[in-house]
């Protein structure tokens, strides 16, 4: 009975692997699938008009934790945030970007493999949160919860 128990677990693994089980709207996800670019980019601007992507990020327990973020383009530089990022505990992506900033973002298709730096200062978050709010059409004098933000750099 072990034996069926340990190839029900194996099966089970095999087809969460070749399935990317990538997140959908508020459901976190596992892998994300896609064309990993190799590419350097030096403007994230085509981003500008893609209102979601995805982020996956690894768990202490080495599972990818994906789930769908915004972004937002500064100047060519790519930046990801989130909101509220303490309530009613540290979201786990976050948790797992400070613990291991190497990331990996799909943008329509492609895949990008980059590292995060946490953007540091309550004038450099307000600098980036103004960008965000006119991307996203809300007021960021009016809509003000705490915030987090990372900028997108190359692995290198």
């Amino acid at each position: 009975m072990q034996h069926t128990s340990w190839a029900a677990a194996f099966a089970l693994v095999a087809i969460a692997s070749a399935c990317s089980l990538e997140p959908s709207d508020e459901r976190p996800g596992l892998w994300i699938s896609g064309e990993v670019s190799q590419e350097p980019v030096a403007d994230w601007s085509f981003t500008d008009d893609i209102r979601e992507i995805l982020i996956e990020t690894r768990t202490w327990y080495f599972l990818p934790h994906s789930v769908t973020i915004w972004c937002v383009s500064i100047d060519g530089d790519l930046y990801v945030g989130a909101s509220s990022p303490d309530y009613p505990k540290e979201r786990l992506w976050i948790r797992n970007a400070r613990r291991d900033p190497n990331v990996r973002l799909k943008i329509a298709d492609k895949i990008y493999e980059r590292r995060l730096e946490l953007v540091e200062g309550q004038e450099q978050t307000d600098f980036v949160d103004r960008f965000y709010g006119v991307k996203y059409d809300y007021d960021v004098t009016v809509d003000y919860e705490p915030l987090v933000y990372w900028r997108v750099v190359d692995r290198g």
